[in-house]
C-alpha cells in the first residue's frame, strides 16, 4: 500500500522572488508587520485622493450652482475625515501596544 504525502510546507513550496516565503517572513509577526506598515501608507494615499476629490467637487459645484455636487463633495470630505480619525486611532492603539509589550509591531524588518 502506497501512502501519499498530503501535507506540505507552504513556505518551501511557494517562492517570493528567489527565496521561499518562510525565508522572507520567518514568523507570522513579520508578515503582519510588513502588511500593516504598507497598509497605513496605502490608506494615506486614499485619504489624499478623497480630500482632493471632495474639495474639487465642492469647488465645481459652487461654480455651477449645483447643490447635489456640493453635497457629494461634503460627503467625500466627511468620509475622509472620519477615515483619518479611525486610521489615526488605530495607529495610536498600535503604538500603545508597542509601548506596553515592548514588541515593535510596525517594524517590517523584525
Amino acid at each position: 500500500m502506497i501512502v501519499e504525502k498530503l501535507a506540505f510546507n507552504i513556505g518551501q513550496e511557494y517562492q517570493l522572488g528567489d527565496q521561499g516565503i518562510n525565508q522572507v517572513f520567518p514568523t507570522v509577526g513579520s508578515l503582519f508587520s510588513t502588511v500593516l506598515f504598507n497598509l497605513f501608507g496605502l490608506i494615506g494615499l486614499i485619504l489624499i485622493f478623497l480630500l482632493i476629490f471632495g474639495g474639487l467637487n465642492i469647488i465645481i459645484g459652487a461654480g455651477r450652482q449645483d447643490s447635489s455636487r456640493i453635497q457629494q463633495g461634503q460627503k467625500a470630505l466627511t468620509a475622509a475625515v472620519i477615515g483619518f480619525i479611525v486610521v489615526f486611532a488605530s495607529y495610536f492603539i498600535v503604538q500603545i501596544i508597542e509601548t506596553l509589550t515592548g514588541v515593535q509591531i510596525l517594524n517590517p524588518n523584525i
